[in-house]
């Protein structure tokens, strides 16, 4: 069972993320939320080269990823649902719930943590609002969320399943609540009572600071109203909103170079410069 986690993990995550990218691409042009001025010719390969980048990144860094860590755990014997017998579909579902609050109190360190903050400000730079940008982190961002993750998995003892079934999950919902689409009001109501919609987590990458430091959820949206960080529209409205920062507003910022420096920039040098 393990060999074949391992051996399958990259395969499987690989074919789903390519389904649901193109599926959102494809409702994007479909039926689009919002019109974009920057095209997609100037944003997307920066935005899908760091993710090639993150990917080795974290395959070089840490060889066995989460699921490893998940594997070696229960060789080891570490974490909870090691030590405590519990049903497997109790361990499994509990991990997966509990893995997800972790990375909503990741996401609101990321932003409250000013050197952190350098780092996760890339993904809100993004100048458009698409599933591309559920893409866009950089490297060192995913790498010490990486550490973060497999911390929890070995606190956890998390199964195998679980950390796979959470991964694959979290990709995919990264990619689907980025996504400049259009659902009927009713529907999303309904919808984030379950999952985190586009129009629920398009209110976090708005340029106003107040909205995006709201809604940190990817997976599951109970966290943010447990924790009194839920907003549920933007105040000029999802047609009437500017995405991104204040700080990084010019096209030129969007090539990959220019995103994989970007922590090391002076904020106030890059304001002084885009208004020459």
């Amino acid at each position: 069972m393990s060999d074949t986690l391992l051996t399958h993990e990259p395969l499987l995550r690989g074919a789903v993320f390519a389904f649901v990218l193109l599926a959102m691409a494809l409702w994007e042009v479909a039926a689009s939320r919002r019109p974009q001025h920057v095209p997609r010719r100037k944003r997307w390969p920066g935005n899908l080269l760091i993710v090639a980048l993150d990917t080795l990144a974290v395959r070089l860094v840490f060889p066995l990823a989460a699921v490893g860590s998940a594997l070696i755990a229960v060789e080891q014997g570490w974490g909870l649902f090691n030590l405590v017998a519990a049903p497997v579909w109790l361990a499994v579902l509990a991990s997966v719930v509990v893995l997800d609050l972790a990375i909503y109190f990741q996401h609101r360190l990321f932003h409250a943590v000013p050197w952190l903050w350098r780092l996760h400000r890339m993904h809100h730079a993004d100048l458009e609002f698409d599933v591309t940008t559920g893409l866009r982190f950089h490297p060192l961002e995913i790498m010490i969320s990486m550490g973060i993750k497999l911390a929890v998995v070995a606190l956890l003892g998390a199964p195998a399943l679980a950390v796979l079934l959470f991964e694959v999950v979290l990709n995919a919902t990264s990619m689907f609540n980025h996504g400049n689409v259009r659902l009927p009001a009713r529907f999303d109501r309904l919808l984030r009572l379950l999952v985190v919609t586009p129009d629920m987590h398009r209110v976090h990458h708005s340029i106003v600071r107040r909205e995006t430091d709201s809604n940190f959820g990817f997976n599951l949206p109970w966290w943010d109203r447990l924790f009194g960080t839920y907003r549920d529209q933007p105040a000029a409205g999802h047609l009437g909103m500017t995405i991104g920062i204040e700080d990084f507003r010019e096209v030129r910022d969007l090539r990959l170079d220019r995103m994989l420096i970007q922590p090391f920039l002076s904020p106030h040098r890059q304001v002084k410069r885009n208004h020459l």
